[in-house]
């Protein structure tokens, strides 16, 4: 659980690299900058849960790689990225143990989120974060262009009928998101509502 051998600079280049060479380009939400925000906001989540060093280094990697399975496939991508991990991870000197723990964290973020322990509660809040941020609606309709590139009949009267019910069901499980981010989800929710 000794993390300090681990060059994340390096493993960083790497995972981005082959993101931004792999990843097809109508993936407007599922960016290179996506993953870049979920480390960003897995690690402000993670400073205020208190995570000893070994787990924030933990989920960091886990943040880094859990949307890399889009590389492969846009269906059951989370275990894509599992495979990706198992294959790039053990070059990092990461061990089977760390390995089945960072996978279990990257499970935590497929919907309906389930996470196993507190990295996985940190790792699925930082992967939905901006729904409680003012970036919402840009973010949103990022993944409004997304979806609507699989399928040109998605309206925006459906999405946004989606986005009530996800929104309606989704909860945050750090105290963190729950103290300052519940709150202005709930904003854009009611906002939701009010213009149907």
């Amino acid at each position: 659980m000794d993390f300090s051998h681990i060059d994340f600079e390096q493993l960083e280049m790497k995972v981005l690299g082959d993101l931004e060479k792999e990843l097809p380009s109508y993936l407007t939400y599922h960016s290179v900058q996506h993953t870049k925000n979920v480390i960003n906001d897995a690690m402000e989540i993670a400073t205020h849960e208190n995570v000893s060093p070994p787990n924030i280094m933990k989920i960091k990697i886990a943040a880094l790689l859990h949307d890399t399975g889009f590389m492969m496939t846009y269906q059951n991508h989370e275990e894509a990225s599992c495979a990706y991990a198992k294959k790039v991870l053990p070059k990092y000197k990461i061990s089977t143990e760390d390995l089945v723990h960072i996978c279990e964290m990257i499970m935590a973020t497929k919907i309906p989120q389930r996470p196993k322990d507190q990295c996985g509660k940190i790792l699925a809040d930082a992967d939905l974060a901006y729904l409680g941020t003012e970036h919402f609606g840009k973010i949103s309709s990022l993944l409004f262009d997304e979806l609507k590139h699989m399928n040109p009949m998605f309206d925006l009267q459906t999405w946004n009928q989606i986005q009530i019910k996800f929104l309606t069901n989704h909860q945050y499980f750090t105290n963190y998101c729950i103290a300052n981010k519940a709150v202005i989800k709930d904003i854009h929710l009611q906002n939701l509502i009010s213009d149907i």
